[in-house]
């Protein structure tokens, strides 16, 4: 995701009611997102659903290997060797 562009990327939400079609536009062209802001206070972010998606498999990938660091600490690893001979059991 692109950064966000603190002229043109904060927009007070009586702008994007009125100019609705053209702040997506932008919004999907760009790849930055939109801080819509209410009462001179920031309310909500839009993004391209793109580059949502993209942001929650980072997380996604961000958490999985926050828990293998943990399982590495915490001693609950086996031998690359040990998995393979297992699996390898498994199947057949």
């Amino acid at each position: 995701m692109k950064n966000l562009d603190l002229i043109e990327d904060i927009r007070p939400v009586s702008d994007f009611r009125a100019n609705t079609a053209e702040c997506i536009g932008r919004v999907t062209e760009s790849r930055r997102p939109l801080v819509l802001t209410q009462h001179g206070r920031s309310a909500v972010v839009v993004l391209d659903v793109n580059e949502y998606q993209a942001l929650i498999e980072r997380v996604a990938l961000l958490e999985d290997l926050a828990a293998s660091e943990a399982d590495v600490r915490e001693g609950r690893t086996i031998p690359h060797a040990k998995a393979k001979r297992e699996l390898l059991e498994s199947i057949g």
